[in-house]
């Protein structure tokens, strides 16, 4: 009975280390297919926002903390592009790539 304990508990931490291992593989796969370059800390900042999470809520449902992980980072990024207004810095580009006409340049 505590050897077959013992591998379940085993094989429940393994898939929890695969799970959050394949968010963090495939953005940097993303990125370097993107960017053609590798970045060490943006790899690693993400186990560090697991580690976070999971201190804050105090809980070890891996599902929950994935999931709250991929928020963080949606509102981080779109607080970050209206900070930095995104949208209008590369509006120039936008409508040359996808020929978009904004209604107040069809007023002149």
């Amino acid at each position: 009975m505590i050897i077959f304990t013992l591998r379940n508990n085993y094989i429940y931490n393994v898939n929890m280390l695969y799970l959050c291992l394949i968010t963090p593989f495939l953005g940097s796969l993303k990125n370097y297919v993107k960017y053609k370059s590798f970045n060490f800390l943006v790899f690693i900042r993400t186990f560090y926002i697991y580690a976070l999470i999971q201190t804050i809520i105090q809980t070890n449902n891996i599902y929950l903390i994935l999931i709250l992980e991929r928020w963080f980072f949606f509102g981080f990024k779109v607080i970050r592009s209206i900070i930095r207004n995104d949208y209008m810095r590369n509006r120039n580009k936008y409508q040359k790539k996808y020929k978009l006409i904004y209604t107040d340049q069809q007023e002149r």
